[in-house]
């Protein structure tokens, strides 16, 4: 299969550029190592190469921020990923705006905006209050609850390989999960860089996958990211 090869423009009730996203099931996130970040622990801004099953590069995204909120603010800055394609064209924008992170307060639950092409709204991701396991909504342009992401029971921080369930809403089916996946003991300890793979149904709206892209950067920033 040919990832440089120019999309089908006639694909119907899709993005542009995100064409490639409907012949998928699975993708690999893999954070970039900033070394400058693993020494002196001064905190950069995150990037990323979205990969398919064999390891070709489908995507990069990098984020966008200054140096203050990254510095002051750490993992709960609000930020906007841009995502493009092999061709350097921007086709997914991820905004999260700033809220602070606590458990206790349901008030301050997290939320990302999903757009593709840019300006162009195709869903949300919302976080549910729950006083130990992370939850999320995923729904669609108008904001109509489509999916479900359950996490462990504080499985992030004493588990090597973490899994986050993507459910139906009535929590019968699992159709799908992201998984943060252990990159060995160097890098875990020394830096915040971190694997990520996302599964999902072939045939699932290409939007609600680009939105599920969103859900692994959230996820990313809320659970692994690193303060110090």
């Amino acid at each position: 299969m040919d990832m440089y090869a120019v999309p089908n423009p006639e694909m119907p009730d899709c993005p542009p550029g995100l064409e490639y996203l409907t012949q998928v099931d699975q993708l690999l996130i893999k954070q970039k190592v900033e070394l400058v970040e693993a020494l002196v622990g001064f905190e950069s801004n995150n990037k990323y190469e979205v990969r398919n099953s064999v390891g070709q590069n489908v995507f990069y995204a990098v984020e966008e921020n200054d140096c203050l909120s990254r510095q002051c603010c750490g993992p709960m800055r609000s930020f906007t990923i841009h995502v493009l394609d092999n061709f350097g064209q921007e086709v997914i924008t991820v905004t999260r705006p700033l809220k602070c992170m606590s458990c206790c307060f349901p008030c301050c639950l997290q939320e990302l905006e999903v757009q593709s092409p840019p300006g162009n709204t195709v869903g949300y991701v919302t976080q549910q209050w729950h006083p130990f396991s992370p939850k999320f909504i995923l729904a669609n342009e108008h904001n109509e609850p489509v999916l479900k992401i359950h996490g462990p029971f504080c499985g992030w921080s004493c588990l090597p390989d973490v899994d986050f369930e993507i459910l139906t809403m009535d929590e019968v089916s699992k159709i799908g999960k992201i998984s943060k996946q252990w990159t060995g003991l160097l890098r875990e300890v020394f830096t915040d860089s971190d694997n990520f793979g996302i599964q999902f149904p072939m045939d699932l709206d290409v939007k609600m996958k680009a939105v599920m892209i969103g859900a692994c950067f959230l996820i990313d920033f809320m659970f692994f990211e690193s303060n110090n």
